[in-house]
């Protein structure tokens, strides 16, 4: 073979290459495209020792200009969907507690993720999160992954009278990644803010 049928073969070769990958990314889903936090962790918490077990699931992908509201009538790009999952074995108790949410924002940034829900499912004695947007926060960092919530130790206000409690949590609001996973693990796909639509 000489170098003109070499360098023709090598060509055809790399055009082949390069058509597969143009095709497999074409074939790839619009998901990948966009920003998800998916994964299941139990964590514990560093300020309270204790035998619990606190768990998180979450499954949210965000959806752009998806939801109207006033002031904003395309949306916002934090506009997202899917669900987080709570569980909490009270070693005490003996007993596990759960509740469930539909997410409704996320912001991500490379490895880092804050994610809103409402609670819409939830075992006593927490019963009275139904209804209450619950915030967390994610740290995507190989076999150290963290999370954070917005209750507990954070998002304290002072009411009229002086006294402390806990505040409302607004859209995509939660603390820094606080608490180190022990089992399991996240994945943050991290997508820049998508700009407005136009028209």
């Amino acid at each position: 073979m000489n170098i003109t049928t070499k360098l023709a073969a090598l060509t055809a070769v790399a055009a082949t290459v390069v058509a597969g990958i143009a095709a497999t990314a074409q074939a790839e889903p619009a998901e990948s495209k966009v920003a998800r936090v998916t994964g299941a962790a139990d964590f514990m918490l560093p300020f309270y020792p204790d035998q619990d077990v606190r768990h998180f699931d979450f499954d949210a992908t965000a959806t752009p200009y998806t939801r109207p509201i006033p002031g904003a009538p395309k949306g916002l790009p934090t506009d997202a969907r899917g669900t987080v999952k709570i569980s909490h074995y009270v070693a005490a108790w003996k007993k596990t507690f759960h509740a469930e949410g539909t997410v409704d924002c996320l912001v991500t940034a490379p490895g880092m993720a804050t994610l809103t829900a409402k609670i819409t499912k939830a075992d006593q004695p927490v019963q009275e999160w139904v209804g209450k947007r619950l915030g967390f926060s994610v740290q995507d960092n190989g076999r150290h992954d963290r999370v954070g919530l917005s209750w507990t130790v954070v998002n304290l206000d002072q009411n009229a009278k002086g006294e402390w409690e806990e505040a409302p949590v607004g859209t995509c609001m939660a603390p820094a990644p606080f608490a180190p996973v022990t089992k399991g693990n996240y994945k943050v796909q991290h997508v820049d803010l998508a700009q407005i639509p136009e028209g």
